[in-house]
């Protein structure tokens, strides 16, 4: 029989599976929507940057709904409001109506990993945490990984708008199976049994004193780990946000890949960070047990970045494409093999708050994020150089790994 902690983590990969359906589809639909709707690739970039602006503005506020109302009725919330605007951007006519869609998309997304954080401190003991985390992220990834190739096979059959449409409705579905069955507390779902109770329970660290207002953003803000994690986590989704938006153009004009090959690779960094993400989880919870925390958890963040940071230097160099689109792969998968790590330590050190600690991260993210298409449409059309933003990712992978040195499992932000 399995487990009921185990079912909520089911609901999860569902939840982390549509978000990258949604998210990744538009990068692959990009040509055929700025054929029909007259874009140049800069209001490309700055459609790409609305969802994030939204995202970001609004990370931390939902993510504190969360922790005051629970994650049950918001991340209903969230999956039905942004499977609305996917299903809007099918219908828009213009930049205008596309740019407001999108950030209307961004501001209803925000805040569902966090409050996903949320769920697994109050149902995943610690033990258990990594490997739960990096299965969680796989899920995303696969999703993101296949969604190029689906995307392509379903766009002649449909055309671009009813792709929004279809992959919308998917998250309705979802909203309300989740608000039927989950309850935030684990005590009170009615198929709990005393024995998972107990080892639920047990699991867990103490979750220290509930802060609010600006004791909490003082203690949070002057805490080396906190600002170290937000740091780190800036160029895994800078790095991120060039795969979902510019990498299928890059691969298909300066690389020459054909559309046949196009889905394969476009998805493959994706695809390849589906087992970074699990191994990522396996390997911090063996050596959180082998070693403790900090070296279970630190240890994964300045090792991957400092790949992430080489292959990604030697990606513009490359003279065949197959291994230039390889090293991009690698540089992403390994980068992505710290999620588990980095959301994990956000649950360590935040207790109650890991809420709105993993939020604030993650917008440090979402902020290079709004950059990251937006910066290399610069360079490309100032410098005539696709090499340049790869250039600036690698150096930003190297920071993090730099960053990793300064973050603490072990002592939780608020006592």
């Amino acid at each position: 029989m399995i487990a009921l902690r185990y079912k909520v983590v089911g609901f999860t990969l569902l939840l982390a599976a549509l978000t990258y359906f949604d998210r990744v589809c538009i990068s692959t639909l990009a040509p055929s929507m700025m054929r029909e709707l007259g874009l140049t690739p800069m209001q490309m970039s700055y459609v790409f940057s609305a969802f994030t602006i939204a995202y970001a503005a609004f990370e931390v506020p939902t993510a504190w709904w969360g922790e005051r109302v629970g994650t049950r009725r918001v991340l209903a919330r969230i999956v039905a409001w942004w499977s609305l605007f996917t299903m809007a951007t099918g219908a828009v006519r213009s930049y205008a109506a596309l740019l407001a869609v999108r950030f209307l998309f961004g501001a209803g997304e925000a805040g569902a990993w966090p409050n996903v954080a949320r769920t697994f401190a109050s149902w995943i003991p610690l033990r258990e945490r990594g490997i739960i985390q990096g299965i969680f992220f796989a899920g995303a990834h696969l999703a993101g990984g296949v969604t190029p190739l689906l995307v392509l096979w379903l766009e002649p059959l449909l055309g671009w708008r009813m792709v929004f449409v279809v992959f919308g409705s998917l998250g309705f579905l979802w909203a309300a199976a989740w608000y039927l069955w989950f309850r935030d507390e684990p005590a009170v779902h009615p198929s709990i049994t005393p024995r998972e109770l107990e080892l639920i329970l047990a699991g867990r660290r103490p979750e220290g004193k509930h802060t609010s207002g600006w004791r909490f953003w003082r203690r949070a803000l002057a805490n080396r780990s906190v600002v170290a994690l937000c740091v780190a986590y800036v160029s895994n989704s800078y790095g991120f946000y060039f795969l979902i938006t510019w990498l299928p153009t890059y691969l298909e004009q300066q690389r020459g890949f054909s559309k046949a090959s196009l889905g394969l690779f476009a998805g493959l960094p994706l695809m390849l960070s589906v087992f970074a993400d699990i191994f990522g989880g396996i390997t911090t919870d063996w050596l959180t047990r082998r070693f403790g925390l900090r070296l279970g958890r630190a240890g994964i963040g300045v090792c991957a970045y400092l790949v992430s940071g080489l292959a990604m230097l030697l990606a513009p160099g490359a003279t065949n494409p197959v291994a230039a689109a390889l090293l991009i792969a690698t540089a992403a998968a390994s980068s992505m093999f710290t999620l588990a790590a980095s959301w994990a330590t956000c649950i360590d050190i935040g207790g109650s708050h890991s809420g709105v600690i993993s939020a604030a991260m993650n917008t440090s993210g979402q902020i290079a994020g709004v950059l990251s298409p937006v910066v290399l449409t610069l360079l490309v059309e100032n410098f005539a150089s696709w090499s340049l933003p790869l250039y600036v990712m690698a150096g930003l992978y190297l920071l993090s790994s730099a960053a990793w040195w300064w973050i603490d499992p072990r002592r939780p932000v608020f006592d």
